[in-house]
């Protein structure tokens, strides 16, 4: 396997890869409705992809109130770190934009994921798409 690498992907350019791995992930294994998949959110969001090679392989967004979603990557790249890296840029880039605290909505099963990344379950449990979420959030250290 060919070192992962993450950059900022543009919604216009990328939107092909986007689709793909969301349509993947999300509509296809996890039933959600393309609906509910696609949103106006997507227009001004920040948009990463997660590369082996010059094959995207997993992606996510960053919304302009700190907000990250989409997070998804392909099934055969799973358990490769691929998410590590996709969150740490994500991370990295909320950071830059100032963005004291991170918010995301995940899938229950995910929590252990976020919490390894620093975020802490701030709700209970809820259906979002038929699928049981918790808001998880994370606050950015800063130096004093």
């Amino acid at each position: 396997m060919n070192k992962i690498r993450v950059r900022l992907a543009d919604w216009q350019k990328d939107n092909a890869d986007i689709r793909r791995i969301r349509e993947a992930v999300f509509i296809a294994e996890q039933s959600v409705p393309p609906e509910l998949e696609w949103d106006s959110d997507d227009h001004d969001a920040v948009h990463f992809l997660a590369l082996e090679g010059d094959y995207p392989v997993g992606t996510a967004r960053l919304l302009s109130d700190g907000t990250i979603g989409r997070v998804s990557v392909l099934k055969d790249w799973r358990g490769l770190k691929v998410g590590d890296a996709l969150m740490q840029a994500v991370i990295d880039e909320a950071q830059k934009r100032n963005f004291q605290q991170q918010m995301l909505s995940a899938q229950v099963h995910a929590t252990p994921f976020y919490e390894r990344l620093g975020f802490k379950v701030v709700s209970e449990e809820f259906l979002e798409a038929g699928i049981p979420h918790v808001d998880m959030v994370r606050t950015s250290c800063k130096a004093d």
